[in-house]
């Protein structure tokens, strides 16, 4: 995954008037609360397709607005699955090796900004 583009920090800071401590907030915002992901896992679990697709649009929507373009691809891909109601079982799993990625990257992302 080294080409992968977990975090576009540039893009982000455009969104949030280059204020890089209110993109840092953000990121540890993001960091702090994730029930989102856990929400989807619990959902899939039980079969509740309804559940899982407002958790991972929740998901798809933050990694947009955050510029966290891997995470924002992989949670477009479940979504569409979810929407077409037969989830492949190693999507999941993809989103959530991204997500635990993308946490990782975001420390030195914040790092930078605070």
């Amino acid at each position: 995954m080294s080409d992968v583009v977990l975090i576009d920090p540039k893009d982000a800071l455009k969104r949030v008037m280059n204020n890089e401590k209110l993109y840092a907030k953000l990121l540890n915002k993001f960091k702090s609360d994730n029930s989102n992901i856990k929400e989807m896992e619990e959902a899939l679990a039980k079969g509740d397709l309804e559940k899982a697709k407002n958790a991972v649009h929740t998901i798809k929507g933050l990694a947009a607005n955050l510029s966290l373009v891997e995470l924002h691809k992989q949670s477009l891909e479940m979504e569409s699955q979810i929407k077409a109601g037969s989830v492949n079982p190693g999507q999941f799993d993809e989103l959530k090796n991204v997500f635990t990625l993308t946490l990782t990257e975001m420390d030195k992302v914040i790092a930078q900004y605070e």
